[in-house]
């Protein structure tokens, strides 16, 4: 063969300035550019020979090896594809963006089936190599009997010479990088070990790495490929164990704990997806950040946690997706926009809500003891993703202070007698202890919601079911507290309140006496939902003028029954005892606020002085 030089053909006009800068979102990308065409061709050859249109023994062991020469500055990629004539080359390598695959796949297409995978990314894939080289050589055979070997090289990125090859003596594709100098750090083998890791851990093709400037004899066979070529996502789910799927887990993600449940997505029609999505288990809700969902287009590595895929909140979630139907650019990176992509991410959602529901149906037991884990990341879908919502409604569950797992409608069917569409709940089940206690003197029941997001996701609940009220489990209790058959006293009632009117003054808004069946509790703070949402919602918008006031509209119960409300009522009307009376008064409401919630440093101070006057009156008895 005679040496040609010439200029090779750009279909695209100023295509290597964007090969260069724009095309590929990382640089080490043409590691996986160049693995995923070796990988093409191996596919390609295997193809032809199981049509009868290529000799290949039956043994045949097929591999990529990239090879690492620090003292030539090289990288480099042999495959035992399909290797390409001197005619191929010209069209495929000369011709950008021309696309290799798609004449192969119109030549052979009435022979295969439609599920064939070929990716096939020869021409701008290849281009990648430019990236980090200041010269590309190509040693290829044809897997055509009588093939002669062939040399591409081109320094420039738009000049070539093709010769023969005297490098490549088997069928298949040898492509060598002569690093730029800025490129260096791609001759460090750990590096090139982690990239191709992060790209091509599951590539179906075995890719093998050595370094010729360490270990000369080494042998391919000698040491193991660096890849899964049959990572679980590709098994039928009836074919893989609880055990394989928790290993699966840790070394895909790099940890040790357990999935606490996972999803096998197997999808065939109306397109091709499959995948695990894990359900991690959350520490803590400081834990509530992105997991890592990784994307896979015919088991080639693309992104992590691309959002127009998997929607945002389920990247709460780990887990891979491998969707040969995706339409990728010619960077394998980014998604361009189409209508099946957000077919394929409503129909991940759709199989979450349907693993949930079927959970809850078939495995309560199971489900309730996820549910602590879990809660955060369906209230957040919840309030992300309304059609999550419409799905997963009726299979939400909370948690009561009596340690049941029930639903919104079993909550409220069982309540419906004492307070009808009304929810009672905990934010915090220290801080409102005494409430608790309260509720379970009085037989009644109420939800604990302590997560950052429960504010949210109970405004969007009365939303949705219009009529139903969330009331904190400190606000008007006045419905429920009444007793049955339990005659008032107004006459007392209206002395008791007269009395803390005139020594607690402003320091709240309303006052009512209850009977209440502790008699030891001699008052508790009740606050208004409604006024201590808004107030919530003012310090939100901290330094914003909303234009009103906010303040939280507190009510203090009065127990009637209590022994130290009964003694200060006798004292109302002695005058000598007066300064006592105010101090024991406000030492009384200093406590009820005290169970509500935590003293201003103002207040604290005052409570502190007070009680300190209280021990000195009992000490001089």
């Amino acid at each position: 063969m005679a040496i040609e030089k010439g200029s090779i053909s750009i279909h695209t006009e100023n295509i290597f300035p964007i090969i260069k800068k724009w095309l590929y979102s990382d640089k080490d990308i043409f590691i996986r550019e160049l693995i995923s065409n070796g990988c093409d061709a191996v596919n390609k050859v295997k193809r032809l020979a199981s049509l009868g249109e290529a000799k290949i023994p039956n043994d045949e062991k097929y591999k990529i090896t990239v090879s690492i020469d620090k003292g030539q500055g090289t990288l480099s990629f042999r495959d035992n594809g399909i290797g390409m004539t001197e005619e191929e080359v010209k069209k495929y390598i000369n011709q950008v963006a021309f696309s290799g695959a798609e004449d192969f796949f119109n030549k052979y297409k009435d022979k295969m089936e439609e599920s064939s995978d070929i990716i096939g990314h020869f021409g701008l894939g290849f281009y990648s190599a430019f990236m980090v080289s200041k010269k590309v050589q190509i040693d290829t055979l044809s897997h055509i009997e009588g093939a002669e070997p062939v040399r591409w090289i081109s320094e420039g990125g738009t000049e070539y010479e093709i010769s023969n090859s005297d490098t490549i003596t088997q069928r298949g594709t040898l492509i060598t990088l002569f690093l730029d100098d800025d490129s260096q750090e791609f001759l460090d083998e750990y590096n090139v070990r982690s990239i191709i890791n992060k790209y091509c851990s599951f590539l179906p093709v075995e890719i093998y790495l050595e370094n010729k400037e360490e270990n000369e004899d080494s042998k391919d066979d000698e040491v193991l490929p660096l890849n899964d070529t049959k990572p679980l996502w590709t098994k039928a789910p009836k074919d893989c164990t609880d055990e394989e799927y928790k290993e699966f887990y840790k070394k895909v993600f790099n940890v040790f704990d357990e999935p606490l449940f996972w999803i096998h997505l197997n999808v065939d029609y109306p397109f091709n997806l499959k995948g695990i999505l894990y359900f991690p288990k959350l520490k803590n809700e400081f834990e509530l950040v992105e997991g890592k969902v990784k994307l896979y287009n015919n088991q080639v590595f693309v992104a992590d946690n691309i959002k127009e895929v998997i929607p945002e909140f389920l990247l709460l979630l780990k887990g891979v997706i491998d969707c040969p139907d995706l339409p990728l650019n010619v960077s394998r990176s980014f998604l361009q926009n189409d209508k099946d992509v957000s077919k394929i991410s409503k129909h991940i959602v759709k199989k979450v809500a349907d693993k949930l529901k079927s959970l809850c149906k078939n495995e309560r037991e199971e489900y309730t003891k996820f549910w602590d884990d879990i809660e955060v990341f369906i209230k957040y879908g919840c309030l992300k993703d309304e059609g999550f919502y419409d799905k997963i409604k009726d299979f939400i569950l909370f948690k009561t202070i009596n340690d049941e797992y029930l639903t919104l409608d079993d909550y409220l069917e069982k309540c419906k007698d004492k307070h009808e569409n009304k929810v009672f709940y905990v934010s915090d089940e220290k801080q409102q202890s005494q409430y608790i206690k309260l509720f379970k003197e009085y037989n009644l029941d109420a939800v604990i919601l302590k997560t950052s997001i429960d504010n949210h996701f109970i405004s969007m609940l009365e939303y949705k079911n219009q009529g139903v009220n969330f009331n904190r489990i400190d606000s008007d209790l006045s419905d429920v507290l009444k007793e049955d058959g339990v005659e008032e006293n107004k006459e007392e009632i209206e002395k008791i309140e007269e009395l803390f009117k005139s020594e607690i003054g402003e320091r709240v808004e309303k006052y009512s006496v209850q009977s209440l069946k502790n008699e030891q509790t001699p008052a508790i703070i009740l606050v208004s939902e409604h006024s201590r949402r808004m107030a919530e919602m003012k310090s939100q918008f901290a330094g914003m003028d909303l234009g009103m006031e906010f303040n939280e509209e507190k009510t203090l119960v009065i127990n009637d029954k209590n022994p130290i409300i009964q003694k200060i009522l006798s004292m109302k009307d002695d005058e000598s005892k007066k300064d006592k009376l105010s101090l024991i008064c406000n030492q009384v409401v200093d406590l009820a606020l005290l169970s509500n919630k935590e003293l201003s440093s103002e207040e604290l101070d005052l409570f502190i002085k007070r009680s300190n006057e209280l021990m000195n009156m009992i000490i001089s008895v």
